[in-house]
């Protein structure tokens, strides 16, 4: 179903404006990613659209075509709206003329847990929203079967972590707990063994069984996990650093740790 929009103060123009605001996001339930790839990633992943928007511009960006083509075969409601007005609501400097605007449910605990083999990462006060959108990605790729984040994390649904995750977004559980404490109580009650990555840590990553179930913290990008956390892990954990540098960036951190887990469990 097509609707052209002409008017800036149509609903639709708003409530995208209006997604650039956290309490919007979370109030709506709803975020929305822009650009060929993203829209196609959300669709071929069968993400839950509300609805999507594109202009003129969409047509000399390659494959602008094909991908509208794609979508006005399933039953979305697509609105068409002049360049001007894509220019206004987009969050891009170069807009490709495509948008999509998605639904999200987080999830619960129990909805992700498995039998065996749960691998979960827990955020604590991640700020920066490229580090989000990294670790989401990396732990969409290592296999990890959930994310849980909690308060004083940037958004994960803001614009900027959403372009970050390329599309893993659509692929891995999120949770969100407002207290990282609360979330280690429900996660040691299920049995999973809370690891975290500290630097005054005795055992090196590549030394520790990553088969069993288990969920890494990864903390802020500048103070790393905070002294209550650590009291309450089981387990703490660094990577081993025989060159000058102190630390890692917190992406960086978790990848190298994800991909020990990786290939502890595939026996590389």
């Amino acid at each position: 179903m097509y609707e052209m929009i002409t008017s800036s103060s149509n609903s639709i123009i708003k409530e995208v404006k209006s997604l650039y605001r956290k309490k919007d996001r979370w109030m709506k339930k709803n975020f929305f990613v822009e650009g060929i790839r993203a829209v196609r990633e959300c669709v071929d992943s069968n993400a839950n659209i509300a609805y999507l928007v594109y202009s003129d511009m969409l047509f000399s960006i390659n494959g602008g075509k094909e991908l509208l083509d794609k979508i006005s075969q399933e039953n979305y409601n697509i609105n068409y709206i002049s360049d001007k007005l894509f220019n206004e609501i987009s969050d891009t400097e170069k807009p490709q003329g495509i948008l999509a605007v998605v639904s999200y449910d987080l999830k619960k605990i129990d909805e992700i847990i498995k039998d065996k083999e749960n691998f979960l990462i827990l955020l604590d006060r991640v700020q920066d929203p490229g580090n989000m959108g990294t670790i989401i990605r990396t732990a969409d790729a290592f296999g990890s079967n959930g994310i849980i984040v909690t308060e004083g994390c940037v958004d994960i649904f803001n614009p900027k972590t959403i372009r970050s995750t390329m599309g893993s977004i659509f692929h891995i559980p999120l949770l969100y707990y407002k207290s990282a404490c609360e979330a280690i109580k429900d996660l040691k009650d299920r049995g999973i063994t809370v690891i975290t990555t500290s630097l005054d840590a005795n055992e090196y990553c590549f030394d520790v069984d990553f088969k069993r179930n288990f969920a890494l913290i990864i903390g802020n990008e500048a103070s790393g996990v905070s002294n209550e956390i650590i009291a309450d892990s089981d387990l703490l954990i660094k990577i081993p650093m025989p060159g000058e540098a102190e630390s890692l960036n917190a992406a960086i951190a978790s990848s190298v740790i994800m991909y020990e887990v990786l290939r502890q469990r595939l026996k590389f």
